[in-house]
């Protein structure tokens, strides 16, 4: 058993589960650590796809009760019927686009310094965002109508760009479009699961000829602690939204940007994925 895999697996998994959800962007923490750990080829994807479906299954564990309850309602229940419609529609946009244009995203734009700056300009984009005045006439998830779910998803869309971050796309797209944190920051959290689970399929099956049974046990390390970690990260968030903005988030991300551009530019870290 080969410990420092193990341990790099672990390293990763927390990435994943405590950015998943955050506005900071989960696949720009990956591309970059995982450059740092040397762990970004073929295997490393195969990797990516295990611990992303750990952190969605800490939501789906989360959210159980609600989730069941609209599984069980969803045939006679016009208001589990219309959230599950919002939510479909909020996830076609991504979906369709990915579909289209994923691998000449994934060719030009997955590598550090293309995400390092999609880091600071996500990152000014909420500072504006936070700035300006925000009129909240969606209190909840329950008041939203399809066509405001097809706002959210839209900005979802933006994510396609490795260093935006899903979830920063669809809270502060929310944000704009009228939905309180908390209504923004949970339909986030519930359009995240097919989003990822769709792409996880994909990937599965894009990947299958690279998973290997001797893998078992990186998958399992990397899995517990993304599952892990995406559960503390998603109940911290809710809390953590109550009495503050994500003023924080977007220093964080311009600071790390930066970061990354100076060690680019000047030599002291090899980026190369």
């Amino acid at each position: 058993m080969d410990i420092i895999l193990l341990l790099k697996a672990a390293i990763l998994g927390v990435v994943e589960g405590f950015t998943e959800f955050l506005p900071i962007s989960s696949t720009g923490h990956l591309i970059l650590v995982g450059d740092l750990l040397n762990f970004n080829d073929e295997r490393g994807k195969v990797f990516e796809i295990i611990i992303q479906f750990a952190a969605i299954l800490a939501v789906c564990w989360e959210y159980r009760t609600r989730i069941s309850a609209v599984i069980i309602d969803l045939p006679h229940d016009r208001h589990a019927q219309r959230f599950a419609t919002n939510v479909m529609v909020a996830f076609l946009p991504a979906a369709i686009l990915g579909f289209l244009f994923a691998k000449s995203i994934k060719a030009h734009l997955f590598a550090p310094v293309p995400v390092a700056l999609a880091f600071i300009v996500g990152g000014f984009i909420i500072l504006w965002a936070e700035k300006r005045d925000h009129q909240t006439t969606i209190h909840s998830i329950e008041d939203m109508s399809w066509q405001d779910a097809l706002k959210v998803g839209l900005a979802q869309s933006l994510a396609l760009i490795p260093g935006t971050s899903r979830s920063g796309a669809t809270i502060i797209g929310g944000l704009f479009f009228g939905l309180s944190r908390k209504a923004a920051t949970e339909f986030s959290f519930f359009l995240a699961i097919p989003t990822l689970f769709a792409a996880t399929l994909y990937e599965v099956v894009k990947y299958r000829d690279l998973f290997h049974i001797s893998d078992l046990p990186m998958f399992a390390v990397g899995g517990v602690a993304s599952f892990i970690s995406a559960f503390l990260c998603v109940r911290w968030l809710l809390r953590y939204i109550s009495n503050h903005d994500f003023t924080l988030f977007a220093w964080y991300r311009i600071a790390f940007g930066l970061v990354v551009l100076a060690t680019a530019w000047s030599g002291a870290v090899s980026w190369s994925a």
